[in-house]
């Protein structure tokens, strides 16, 4: 199994590699300014000298994107299943869930400080905000998307409605609901990060301090350790959906 997962992952790795190579022609011969592209092999030196505060960066970065993430996984689905509980429920909040996702983080960021305070329950609340919304609307478009003669089935049955949710509705909406989660623990990354630029810590903080000193490998190192967290916590999400639903959906068989 983990030599079939090996193989699986050289095609991906190969332009990787070409362009990680060909980014360190590029530096070295002149054609792109060091201060603009790093060379890869300056971003590696950047790594290892400055592991200590890069990687405790990253330690803290990925308990507030774990956080925020979890929240709003639990408040997300929470939402959806009280406005799948009507129509009229729905129609009334739905498009507020809409708007809320519609602002900048960037643009309340500030609020969230105020409301807050520096430190990590802003970072927190960065992250529950800008993933909350994939959750909500792919939970809830799998929970109403539950096929209709299984529903007439479970009512012909006397079936209460708590009961046609746990054991049809929810069961069913699971494909639906970890593609949604899928989106959010990028997305819950992408908040920490830009809650960090305004309350401090993190990488977030060791990127805005890095500008600062025109320390561009640096830079780059803090975002590769940045897009590295949101892969695990994508494969993470992987992992789950294939332990979950490999026995009985298509989508992992």
């Amino acid at each position: 199994m983990i030599l079939v997962r090996l193989k699986s992952a050289i095609p991906a790795l190969i332009p990787a590699v070409v362009l990680t190579a060909f980014v360190e022609l590029a530096v070295r011969q002149g054609w792109v300014k060091s201060y603009l592209v790093p060379a890869p092999s300056d971003v590696a030196r950047a790594l290892i000298e400055s592991h200590a505060e890069l990687f405790g960066a990253v330690a803290t970065t990925s308990a507030s994107a774990l956080i925020g993430f979890f929240l709003s996984t639990f408040v997300g689905i929470a939402i959806a299943v009280f406005l799948s509980s009507s129509r009229t429920i729905q129609k009334a909040f739905y498009p507020y869930a809409v708007f809320f996702q519609t602002v900048p983080i960037i643009a309340i960021a500030p609020l969230l400080v105020i409301w807050f305070g520096y430190g990590m329950r802003t970072v927190v609340a960065s992250a529950f905000v800008v993933s909350i919304f994939p959750v909500i609307a792919n939970t809830l478009s799998g929970i109403l998307s539950t096929e209709p003669p299984l529903r007439d089935l479970f009512r012909l049955y006397g079936a209460s409605t708590w009961t046609t949710l746990v054991k049809l509705r929810f069961p069913a909406a699971l494909p639906q609901i970890l593609t949604g989660l899928r989106v959010a623990s990028g997305l819950a990354v992408i908040g920490a990060i830009v809650g960090e630029f305004i309350g401090g810590q993190g990488l977030g903080s060791v990127v805005d301090v890095a500008r600062t000193q025109q320390r561009v490998d640096k830079v780059f190192a803090a975002v590769l350790l940045a897009s590295v967290l949101g892969l695990a916590l994508f494969g993470l999400i992987n992992l789950i959906s294939y332990l979950t639903l490999r026995r009985w959906h298509a989508s992992e068989q």
